[in-house]
């Protein structure tokens, strides 16, 4: 049984984290909040957005914040996976007779920032399918066991830009959240150049250790979650497939894909920690409302009346939870 102890370290650590990443990022309260219960919960995080709007410099704070060896693999349409994952060179020992040797590639840092990972092809994207969900990673048949805490934060550029690969569903679906990093309002704007006139540099201060990552992460698992709200949370995932029991009229008009059992996982995992971070001891609907969003956007895919009519993945999403909400009361 969680004690209030560990509730009250929760949610303090949460505040240190929170404080230690607003000193390098204005603004995108929402955009670090997800990344944080993402990185909690144990998920790879997807943000996308426009050049310039501050995902790069997001990750690279969360590394110093959260102490942990940071790798920066920057993908263009020229790498290859061995750039990603490692390869084995030859090499002479001390009686000179060749043998091989692994030389293990920046997969094997605890934070992994694919910068722009849109830009790499669908050969070099995949070789980063293994790591995200099954944490190991295997070169020429021998697989070798990544170090925990391990994530992917991977930024990438709206797809409508040229000299792009749109990431397959099957690594899509391996990312817990995707995040829209939306352009900073007027005054943040303000606040943005202030502080990058004073120095680039970010100088956000470690708050939390891998270690107490995991402990964090551990807290959170023992969270509650009542029958009703689960069962919610399963009809919300069933309800995106045009043809489950579920199945809400929106997604028989507007979708041709739904989303998979991992996004049931994902929702209850975030919540608890989206509810400890509200001082909650138990997970409410509203904490899977609004976890719905990062969620489900990227793993629902529009059938061609969608996009005719410009709807987007975030209408539907919003069309199904009102649905439900009139099914439930």
């Amino acid at each position: 049984m969680i004690s209030e102890k560990q509730i009250s370290q929760f949610s303090k650590q949460c505040d240190e984290i929170f404080a230690q990443v607003k000193r390098d990022v204005v603004g995108q309260k929402d955009v670090v909040e997800g990344a944080v219960i993402a990185m909690i919960a144990g998920g790879n995080v997807l943000l996308e957005g426009v050049p310039g709007v501050g995902k790069t410099r997001l990750v690279r704070t969360l590394g110093r914040v959260f102490d942990l060896p940071f790798a920066r693999i920057q993908f263009t349409p020229d790498l290859m996976p061995a750039d990603v994952t490692g390869t084995n060179i030859i090499i002479k020992d001390e009686d000179g007779n060749s043998k091989f040797d692994f030389q293990p590639g920046p997969i094997f840092a605890n934070i992994v920032l694919a910068d722009e990972i849109n830009r790499a092809t669908p050969k070099t994207q995949s070789a980063l399918l293994e790591a995200m969900q099954e944490h190991t990673v295997t070169v020429m048949g021998v697989s070798r066991k990544l170090s925990e805490p391990f994530f992917v934060l991977a930024t990438q550029n709206p797809i409508e830009q040229d000299g792009t690969y749109p990431l397959p569903e099957a690594q899509m679906d391996r990312f817990m959240f995707k995040i829209i990093v939306k352009n900073p309002s007027l005054d943040e704007l303000m606040d943005i150049v202030n502080m990058t006139q004073k120095t680039m540099a970010e100088v956000a201060d470690k708050a939390c250790s891998g270690e107490e990552l995991l402990e964090m992460r551990e807290t959170a698992n023992q969270i509650p979650v009542a029958d009703d709200v689960m069962k919610y949370a399963m009809m919300l995932t069933s309800a995106t497939h045009p043809d489950s029991e579920c199945a809400s009229e929106t997604a028989k008009k507007y979708v041709r894909l739904g989303a998979s059992p991992r996004a049931g996982q994902a929702l209850i995992s975030a919540a608890k920690v989206l509810a400890l971070i509200k001082g909650r001891y138990n997970v409410a609907y509203d904490d899977i409302n609004e976890l719905a969003y990062p969620v489900l956007r990227h793993r629902i895919k529009l059938n061609f009346e969608a996009i005719a009519d410009r709807i987007s993945a975030d209408d539907i999403i919003k069309m199904i939870l009102e649905e439900l909400s009139k099914k439930t009361k």
